[in-house]
């Protein structure tokens, strides 16, 4: 018999959830959209903003599964292996579709590097034995070493809040409009526009739908979501020098 995925709210009204693998291909089709978009259209379009809306849907999501991932993994040193080899795989690909120098890693990298030093903070907060200016400096030094990277520390906070808040549904929404707050200032800082930035907040009730299951599990779907990421870029990056 096939199981939906339909929980009880506190009322006691059906509703819809979504598993983790759920989430992914959210992630997945709002993260491609968004690369289409910074690819094909033309950037002064009136519409160029509204449209990257969406994309902002991915790096939340993304980074509720890594935190996730924290209290699931049974090897938590394989899990931010996994990261930093994708981290280092996807460097390539992100700068050649982005333009940017490839040498340079300290200028501008791919976000695998931001949910690495996400994981990390969140292992260093839970180091309960070390004294609070350790756990701090850990915390603050992630946040530092992502900062070249997509999404820099502003990923790194939501890995690390998400995490705290584990399964407390409503502190971690609280913190989601908190960080997204941030990353509205940080476009303030930047001189970017702020309409798509304001994407950040459309995953909040997706989020709030998480039912706490993977979903089907297969290492073949796992190393699939971990390879998509580089490969859509580097193809994206042939068909621009293509066309």
């Amino acid at each position: 018999m096939r199981v939906r995925n339909v929980g009880m709210d506190e009322a006691g009204v059906q509703k819809w959830t979504l598993t983790s693998n759920q989430l992914k291909m959210i992630a997945v089709v709002a993260m491609v959209f968004d690369h289409c978009m910074i690819a094909f259209a033309p950037h002064n379009l009136l519409a160029y903003d509204f449209l990257r809306l969406l994309g902002r849907l991915t790096a939340p999501i993304m980074c509720f599964l890594v935190a996730e991932g924290y209290y699931h993994t049974s090897n938590l040193r394989r899990y931010m292996g996994r990261l930093l080899l994708m981290a280092v795989i996807s460097h390539l690909p992100f700068t050649l579709f982005l333009g940017y120098e490839v040498w340079a890693f300290w200028q501008a990298t791919d976000v695998m590097w931001s949910l690495l030093f996400g994981l990390v903070a969140l292992a260093v907060y839970h180091q309960k034995a070390w004294p609070s200016w350790k756990r701090v400096g850990g915390i603050l030094l992630c946040c530092l070493l992502a900062y070249p990277a997509d999404w820099n520390y502003v990923g790194v906070l939501m890995i690390l809040f998400f995490g705290i808040f584990h399964q407390i549904k409503n502190w971690q929404t609280a913190a989601h409009l908190g960080i997204g707050g941030l990353y509205l200032a940080q476009g303030l800082t930047y001189g970017t526009s702020l309409i798509s930035r304001v994407g950040i907040f459309l995953s909040i009730p997706l989020l709030r739908r998480y039912n706490g299951r993977r979903g089907r599990r297969s290492k073949a779907i796992q190393w699939a979501f971990y390879w998509f990421y580089p490969v859509h870029l580097f193809l994206l990056y042939l068909l621009q020098e293509w066309i």
